[in-house]
């Protein structure tokens, strides 16, 4: 098992679960976290820290969608293992459904 992020973090990027991971397995995009599932142990500790909810165990991504867009996107992004400011309209976004089509953008974050 694996934890992987959802859609729920895009455009909010809070980073609360980075600060926490013991294996420094983030990946960081313009306005998304990424989990590189290799690299997760699958410890469980970012899941409660994530205030949107947007990290979910894998066996609740049952098409294995959310696993292989965190391993394609963690690849190309760098590593992010310190915690930053959320994205400056993150609140206004967070309760927002369905963002991948929409508000994604696949460009690269600063990484630390």
């Amino acid at each position: 098992m694996t934890y992987v992020v959802t859609d729920a973090c895009i455009m909010c990027k809070y980073t609360d679960c980075v600060e926490v991971c013991p294996v420094d397995c983030f990946y960081e995009g313009e306005n998304f976290l990424a989990i590189k599932p290799d690299e997760c142990i699958d410890c469980g500790v970012c899941e409660p820290e994530c205030p949107v909810e947007a990290i979910k165990p894998d066996t609740e991504d049952p098409d294995g969608k959310w696993t292989q867009f965190n391993a394609d996107y963690a690849e190309k992004w760098p590593n992010i293992t310190r915690q930053k400011e959320p994205l400056p309209e993150a609140d206004k976004y967070a309760e927002v459904k369905d963002k991948l089509d929409t508000l994604f953008s696949p460009n690269p974050g600063e990484g630390d």
